[in-house]
C-alpha cells in the first residue's frame, strides 16, 4: 500500500510506530492516516516497514504475513 500524506502525517505516524506500546505488541493500537485519496486506518502491530519519499511525502507500508 502506497499514500500521499503530509509531512506532519508522516512524521506522526513514524512516532507512532516507535512507541513502546507498538513494539512490546500490546493490543491492537492503531493509527488514522488522512491521505491525498481518503483515510486510512491500519493496525501499527502488522506494519513491518515504512518507506517515505521526502519530496512526495509518500509512505509505502508492508504486512506481516500472519
Amino acid at each position: 500500500m502506497s499514500a500521499i500524506v503530509s509531512p506532519p502525517s508522516a512524521d506522526a505516524l513514524e512516532q507512532a510506530l516507535g512507541s513502546a506500546d507498538v513494539r512490546a505488541d500490546a493490543g491492537d493500537a492503531a493509527f488514522a492516516l488522512d491521505a491525498e485519496d481518503g483515510r486510512y486506518t491500519v493496525a501499527l502491530r502488522r506494519i513491518v516497514y515504512v518507506k517515505r519519499f521526502a519530496r512526495e511525502s509518500r509512505v509505502g507500508f508492508g504486512a506481516s504475513a500472519e
